[in-house]
């Protein structure tokens, strides 16, 4: 199974002697699966079977399937010969002849004279292969729905492993930087030390333990080495088969958490530079993850 989006759109019709028919499937982002079902009354046999193959098919969306369906008008034709009568008797009396030729032609056109029989829905049951049209285009719907996330998702899977390799590149940068932290911190703290330490009063000795101190609490090695674990874990993730949406949104916090830290930490202008720009590609990260089923 390839990575798969949440969002798309199907639509297929049919026709048959009987009449014609569209089913349309759209799909939104959504937290679980949620399918909602629109059919008309008395194709409850028909809607249970879209919905299990919806659920065969997916695992998280909001799902909407319709159905409409226009029946084909029969051939058969009756006169309700009652109403006639009495728009005939109404004619003559008035016109004070018979009502023959257009006259009567006009009549007929009144409303409620001329009435063609209709299939109904219920009675689409009776109709021979009626409910297999309706269920086997209502499961290519579904199929081309999937194949509408599924073409999302191969673009997400470019755009993801795109950020990815950013967010690489920006932590190998960060590794550069980070080695000229304790070099950066010395010098920072021993021209404040001889800013406010006139009479020489700290020894070197001090000094140095300071330092070391200082450069111990401003180490980001771990946030680093977690960074570059994630990254994998992230590109291994969106080639793998199955519903990995859920795991990505929660490596997303993880890969922001650690580059908060390292901003937290840094003491030169080039790291701090640096973390910004990779929480800015996990932002985005974040944002297209969140389309992922």
């Amino acid at each position: 199974m390839a990575l798969s989006g949440m969002t798309g759109f199907a639509r297929i019709g049919g026709e048959a002697d009987w009449g014609s028919w569209h089913w349309e499937a759209r799909s939104v982002n959504g937290r679980g699966l949620d399918v909602r079902m629109n059919l008309p009354s008395g194709l409850e046999t028909i809607e249970q079977k879209i919905r299990k193959a919806a659920s065969d098919r997916f695992t998280r969306g909001n799902l909407q399937v319709s159905l409409r369906i226009e029946l084909a008008a029969s051939n058969a034709v009756t006169i309700n010969e009652s109403t006639l009568k009495t728009l005939v008797d109404a004619y003559e009396r008035t016109e004070g002849a018979l009502a023959t030729g257009a006259a009567l032609a006009t009549l007929m056109t009144v409303k409620g004279v001329v009435e063609t029989e209709t299939l109904s829905l219920r009675q689409l049951n009776e109709v021979d292969g009626a409910l297999e049209a309706l269920l086997e285009t209502g499961t290519c719907v579904i199929d081309a729905l999937h194949s509408a996330r599924l073409q999302e998702g191969e673009e997400l899977l470019d755009l993801l492993l795109g950020q990815l390799s950013e967010m690489e590149n920006q932590t190998q940068q960060a590794i550069v930087f980070a080695g000229e932290q304790k070099t950066i911190i010395a010098e920072k703290y021993r021209l404040r030390i001889q800013e406010f330490d006139t009479e020489g009063a700290v020894s070197d000795e001090r000094l140095v333990t300071e330092i070391a101190v200082l450069a111990a609490k401003a180490d980001v090695t771990e946030e680093l080495d977690r960074l570059t674990a994630h990254i994998a874990r992230g590109q291994s993730l969106v080639k793998s088969d199955g519903a990995i949406g859920r795991d990505l949104g929660f490596l997303a916090q993880e890969l922001n958490r650690e580059a908060n830290t390292l901003c937290s930490k840094s003491a030169a202008l080039d790291l701090t530079n640096t973390g910004l720009a990779l929480k800015r590609v996990i932002d985005q990260f974040k944002e297209q993850a969140a389309n992922v089923e």
